[in-house]
């Protein structure tokens, strides 16, 4: 493990390519539904509700597709980790510096087949607060409702693996926050 600072973690491009294949074809699949419902019963309510399925895909799908793309020409560093903090950089919610000193916990969720590193800070309504963008920071607002903090972490779209990346993070924090006592 790397455990000389700073640590910069680069965006991958292989993985965030991948992605916007995969969400491109949830937008696909929304236009299919839109345009052409598959129907076996023939149901004006079956065909209703695939046309909605199909839109909702659209728009979600087509979202993270943009804020794929947009990662994909990002030349800046996913992630660095300093001794301020973790620079984050990873994703569509990141929002820069997360500081030491507000950390409280890192803790894992799983959301089906997709693990994060949950940042737990002291102060999250300073952190949603910073958002500029408000649908960003509704998004982060339910993250907060969902899972006690606005801030996650994904090792998706960088070049690093999630157990390393989890590693790395919860050794940080254990040694600032052994240098402060």
């Amino acid at each position: 493990m790397t455990t000389k600072l700073p640590i910069t973690i680069p965006l991958s491009k292989g993985k965030l390519l991948l992605s916007t294949l995969g969400a491109f074809a949830f937008v696909a699949i929304g236009f299919w539904f839109v345009l052409a419902p598959p129907s076996r019963t023939g149901s004006s309510l079956e065909s209703t509700f695939l046309m909605v399925l199909g839109l909702v895909s659209i728009l979600f799908f087509g979202g993270i597709t943009i804020l794929i793309i947009r990662k994909l020409f990002d030349s800046r560093p996913g992630l660095i980790i300093n001794e301020q903090g973790i620079s984050d950089n990873s994703g569509g919610l990141s929002l820069g510096l997360i500081l030491w000193h507000d950390i409280v916990d890192i803790q894992v969720q799983q959301i089906q087949s997709q693990r994060l590193i949950l940042i737990l800070v002291k102060n999250p309504q300073d952190y949603l607060d910073r958002q500029s963008n408000g649908w960003k920071r509704k998004l982060m607002a339910m993250n907060y409702r969902q899972y006690g903090t606005p801030l996650s972490i994904s090792s998706n779209g960088l070049k690093i693996s999630f157990a390393a990346l989890l590693e790395i993070l919860k050794h940080h924090l254990a040694t600032f926050y052994q240098t402060i006592r």
